[in-house]
């Protein structure tokens, strides 16, 4: 059974009527900041201690002190400070249930659930009732793993420097892996970090959002032109967008909000329903770039009717990405702008699977022709930086130094990367809990000068 003691308590908050009162905006902009700060505190250690008990186990210590440390302001001071229980099954194993953080006196903890399918939700502010998961298990069998000698030691400088300071004045690396010179990855991790040990991918999961959109158009499910289905009916003028542009963030739809900033959905509890859908049109569909965690959860909703009989753990299952865990909110809409765990050797297969053109052991999984699609820029492109964008991924297109023009890559944050470079045949993963804010990694130094060894130029 699962400890329900102090939930059952805290339902009973609110039987109490509360006197009314006026609160200034400052005030409840505090508050709010405090349930959500609670609210990430609960997510990731459900996420990091359930998503790695299918491997090599964490801690709530070492959660606190790699994913929950460094995180966004104002929430790093504030969840630094917030009490967390976790709660187990009390059964053969102990797997985890829940994990709660208390952030007000008058209202109950903010929970995150380990789900029956994987991975964990987040329940909404204030409330306590999750679903019956009886049959939540996970493997104890335990795995032995060493570090092994590289197969090629040329990269072995660079392996070093990548986790130093050298790319980064306050990067935090927790795992590189190399794939395409040798007959095995060469790869190197922080401890307690492992290739079982998942992280989030943060927003490396537009890319697999895209990539999950090109397998259900190599199936005839979807056609990336067709609408995506948004706005009220067949009059509304958000009808016009469609799931290509909302792939390359070109929906021209407004947010209150960073397009990168979801924090409702994120650490909130809201929905993906509420939270991504019904912004309105400021902009002519494909005039106007603008990056948003929302226009990929339309991308990813408008296919959500394939999910039946093609989850996105089929796709992962058939791509040997058996750790690779794609969270949803708490009323099972998939949250596959960020909310994603993997491995650094997950993501390699992924990056392999773009190497082939879409085969995977002689199985046919994106349509012939979809990696130029994804890596072909159309219409505007992000003026902020050298990089430029194609359908979920980002690209080189020869403005990166002393990189490959053909190189595309998935970028995360907090220094989440996957690398792939076709003419190379070359697969670079970086892992890391970079702190917010900081001066990150620099994957385009780390890619040059891993190509520098591999081609025996010095490292």
């Amino acid at each position: 059974m699962i400890r329900t003691t102090m939930l059952a308590a805290a339902a009973l908050l609110f039987a109490t009527p509360a006197t009314a009162q006026s609160i200034p905006q400052s005030e409840l902009d505090d508050r709010y900041d405090r349930a959500l700060a609670a609210g990430y505190k609960a997510l990731f250690l459900c996420g990091a201690l359930a998503n790695t008990e299918i491997g090599l186990g964490r801690s709530d210590e070492d959660i606190l002190a790699s994913e929950l440390s460094g995180i966004q302001p104002p929430l790093d001071m504030i969840a630094a400070e917030l009490e967390h229980t976790i709660y187990r099954f009390e059964r053969d194993g102990d797997p985890l249930s829940h994990v709660a953080v208390a952030w007000a006196e008058d209202m109950p903890p903010r929970i995150a659930f380990h789900m029956e399918e994987g991975g964990c939700s987040l329940l909404p502010i204030g409330a306590t009732t999750f679903p019956d998961r009886s049959s939540v298990s996970f493997s104890d069998a335990a795995i032995v793993w060493t570090q092994r000698e590289l197969a090629d030691p040329d990269l072995g400088p660079v392996f070093e420097r990548a986790f130093s300071d050298h790319y980064g004045a306050d990067a935090r690396t927790t795992a590189v892996l190399v794939r395409g010179h040798a007959e095995h990855d060469d790869e190197r991790y922080a401890a307690p970090y492992s290739p079982y040990s998942p992280q989030r991918t943060w927003s490396v999961a537009k890319s697999i959002a895209a990539t999950i959109v090109g397998a259900a158009v190599q199936r005839g499910d979807i056609d990336v032109n067709e609408s995506a289905g948004l706005g009220a009916d067949e009059t509304d003028p958000r009808r016009a967008i469609t799931i290509d542009h909302a792939l390359r963030m070109a929906s021209g739809r407004y947010s209150d909000t960073p397009g990168n900033r979801t924090d409702p959905l994120y650490y909130g509890g809201a929905t993906v329903d509420e939270v991504a859908l019904d912004w309105p049109l400021l902009f002519a569909p494909g005039t106007m770039y603008r990056y948003a965690n929302n226009d990929t959860l339309a991308a990813v909703q408008a296919i959500e009717h394939t999910f039946a009989d093609h989850p996105p753990a089929d796709l992962f299952e058939t791509l040997d990405m058996g750790r690779t865990i794609a969270e949803t909110d708490w009323q099972g809409n998939y949250i596959l702008s960020s909310q994603v765990w993997a491995t650094a050797r997950d993501l390699a297969n992924l990056g392999q699977l773009h190497l082939q053109d879409g085969m995977w052991r002689g199985e046919r999984i994106l349509p012939e022709g979809w990696v130029d699609y994804i890596t072909t820029p159309s219409g505007p492109q992000p003026s902020n930086t050298a990089w430029g964008y194609g359908a979920g991924w980002w690209l080189a297109n020869g403005n990166l130094q002393g990189v490959p023009a053909d190189m595309f890559a998935a970028r995360g944050n907090r220094g989440q990367y996957l690398v792939v470079i076709p003419s190379e045949n070359l697969i670079i993963v970086r892992r890391g809990e970079d702190p917010a804010g900081g001066s990150g990694f620099d994957i385009v130094a780390f890619t040059a000068d891993v190509l520098s060894a591999l081609n025996n130029e010095g490292g």
